[in-house]
């Protein structure tokens, strides 16, 4: 799957609010950027850009895990998450695993209290058999870490993201850049940048047209 930061942390958000506020759910932009900075139950606490939540919204549209809706009545385009559909989750799964996207590796224990505006889980055990399940999964969904000094639960991870060698930029040696006549980037490295520089355009124009629907709805 491979889902960038920003990625995990708009589809987490959209999750999260879909169980804890449904009534105003789907989220529209400004909402879902909010949504994504709060500065509670986040770990960590961001400060992304617009263009920022609008690029992964698109990202995360094109893998089939969000889609951006207008119904009739609604000012604004909003989004929301299809990962329950694309993922096969059911309810529980979805909330572990949302707020595993959310607040990064936890225990069951941390899970069981964190999920509690999600779902209600009786016992650790029935947290554990969920991250089991997940485990599970081809390919799997969560991965156990194994414990940290002093406690008693093996802590857990989300398994969405992406192996952060494989997306580390390749680092040219300085003999590569004399080889070259100058220091300049790597053919990956450039045409990396060409997209991220594209998505952030379309992000951009995306903001301006939904400020400008909004501004005729009004009028």
């Amino acid at each position: 799957m491979a889902l960038t930061d920003v990625e995990l942390r708009v589809l987490g958000a959209l999750i999260e609010k879909e169980r804890t506020t449904p009534e105003s759910y789907p989220l529209s932009s400004q909402a879902l950027l909010t949504a994504c900075n709060q500065r509670t139950s986040r770990d960590p606490v961001t400060d992304y850009h617009l263009q920022d939540v609008l690029a992964a919204m698109t990202r995360l549209r094109e893998r089939g895990l969000a889609e951006t809706v207008q119904s009739l009545g609604d000012r604004v385009p909003k989004h929301r998450h299809k990962a329950a559909e694309a993922l096969g989750l059911d309810e529980v799964e979805a909330a572990v695993l949302a707020v595993l996207m959310l607040r990064g590796p936890q225990t069951p224990g941390e899970l069981r209290t964190r999920t509690e505006r999600y779902v209600f889980f009786d016992s650790v055990p029935a947290v554990e058999g969920v991250l089991e399940r997940l485990a599970e999964r081809k390919p799997p969904l969560v991965v156990r870490l194994g414990r940290r000094p002093g406690q008693s639960q093996d802590r857990w991870s989300q398994a969405l993201g992406a192996d952060p060698e494989r997306l580390a930029p390749r680092v040219r040696r300085p003999d590569e850049e004399q080889e070259n006549g100058h220091a300049s980037t790597d053919g990956h490295a450039t045409e990396g940048d060409r997209v991220a520089a594209l998505e952030a355009r379309i992000a951009e124009l995306e903001a301006r047209v939904e400020e400008l629907e909004g501004r005729l709805a009004d009028g």
